[in-house]
C-alpha cells in the first residue's frame, strides 16, 4: 500500500501526542471522598482509558485518509475511446421546415448518451469549416451547435459537396483520432455536386483504409442518394431517411445500439483504498459515542 499525499503522514504526530498524553495525565479535581479507600478495579481503568483513546484514533483515521491510501488494483473495466465526427449539412435548404433545429437536438441527445466518447463537428456547405476538433468535453459540442445554424452562414456556404466534406472529415481524423473506432456521422438533406463519375468508389476506399465507418441521416422526403448510400455501405455503416424528430432519434437510437460502448481489460494501476480506514473511523466514532453515555472519565 502508498499514500498519494505520504507528508500528509507527519501529521500523525498530534494524535500520537494525545494517546501518549492519556495514561500520564495528572490527576484531575480532587473531591473528599477520593480520601477514602476504593476497591480496585482495574477493568474499570482500562475501559475508560479505551474510551478516551477514540478521539485520537479518530485523528489518525481522518489523517490516514487524507494522505490518500492506495494500493495496485485491476479496474473490473476500462472504456475504449470512440472517436464519432458529425459530418453537418448547413446549406440554405437545411433551414427549410425545421430541419437543422430537429437535427441538432437529436445530435444533442445522442452526445448525452456516449458519455466518454470523443466528438467532433464539422460543418459543411460548398466548403468545410471545423467548428469542433475532437474532444471529451461533451459541453464543447452542445455550446456549439446553436452558432452553425445555416440561416447565419455566408453566401458561399449555400451549396453541398458531401464527398469534400467526407474527404475532410478523413483526414481529420486521422490527424485528431485517438485508438478506437471511427464513425462519422454524415447529416445531410440533399444530394452532392461533387459525387458520381467513380467519385463515391474512390472515397469509399480512402475512408475504408483510413478505419473510418460512415453512417448517413437524410432529413428529407427525398429519395437517399445513391452515391452516399453506397459509401455508407462500402464502410460498414447505413443510410437512413428521417424527416420528422421521432424517427431521427431512432436512428440515433439505432446506432448507439449497432456500436456500442467496448471495455477491454487493463494492467494493475494505483486504485484509492479508503474502506477500510473509513470502517475504522466510523467504528472510532461509534466508540465514542457510547462513552458519551457515561462510560468516560469526569474531572473528578
Amino acid at each position: 500500500m502508498t499514500f498519494a499525499h505520504p507528508f500528509v503522514l507527519l501529521l500523525l504526530a498530534v494524535p500520537a501526542l494525545m494517546l501518549w498524553a492519556i495514561p500520564n495525565r495528572g490527576w484531575g479535581l480532587v473531591l473528599p471522598f477520593d480520601h477514602r479507600p476504593h476497591a480496585r478495579r482495574r477493568w474499570i481503568a482500562w475501559l475508560l482509558g479505551a474510551f478516551e483513546c477514540a478521539p485520537a484514533l479518530l485523528l489518525a483515521g481522518a489523517i490516514l485518509i487524507l494522505a490518500g491510501p492506495q494500493t495496485m488494483q485491476t479496474p473490473r473495466n476500462a472504456r475504449e475511446l470512440t472517436n464519432i465526427q458529425f459530418c453537418l449539412d448547413v446549406s440554405g435548404s437545411m433551414g427549410a421546415e425545421d430541419r437543422y433545429e430537429m437535427a441538432t437536438e437529436a445530435i444533442r441527445r445522442f452526445v448525452d448518451s456516449r458519455e466518454g466518447d470523443a466528438f467532433g463537428l464539422t460543418l459543411f456547405g460548398s466548403y468545410q469549416i471545423r467548428w469542433t476538433p475532437l474532444t471529451t468535453d461533451l459541453d464543447a459540442i452542445r455550446n456549439g451547435l446553436p452558432f452553425a445554424d445555416p440561416r447565419r452562414q455566408p453566401i458561399h456556404m449555400g451549396g453541398t459537396r458531401i464527398g469534400s466534406a467526407l474527404r475532410f472529415c478523413r483526414d481529420n481524423m486521422i490527424a485528431e483520432s485517438e485508438p478506437g473506432d471511427r464513425l462519422v456521422i454524415l447529416v445531410s438533406d440533399g444530394a452532392s455536386s461533387d459525387l458520381g463519375g467513380g467519385q463515391e468508389s474512390d472515397i469509399a476506399d480512402e475512408l475504408q483504409a483510413a478505419g473510418i465507418t460512415v453512417y448517413h441521416i437524410h432529413v428529407a422526403n427525398t429519395p437517399v442518394p445513391s452515391e452516399v448510400e453506397e459509401i455508407a455501405r462500402r464502410t460498414g455503416g447505413e443510410a437512413f431517411q428521417a424527416s420528422d424528430p421521432a424517427s431521427l432519434r431512432q436512428v440515433f437510437t439505432h446506432i448507439d445500439r449497432m456500436r456500442p460502448a467496448s471495455f477491454r481489460a487493463v494492467g494493475k494501476v494505483p486504485m484509492d483504498f479508503f474502506t477500510p480506514f473509513a470502517l475504522a473511523c466510523l467504528g472510532c466514532l461509534a466508540w465514542h459515542v457510547i462513552g458519551l453515555f457515561g462510560l468516560r472519565y469526569t474531572p473528578w
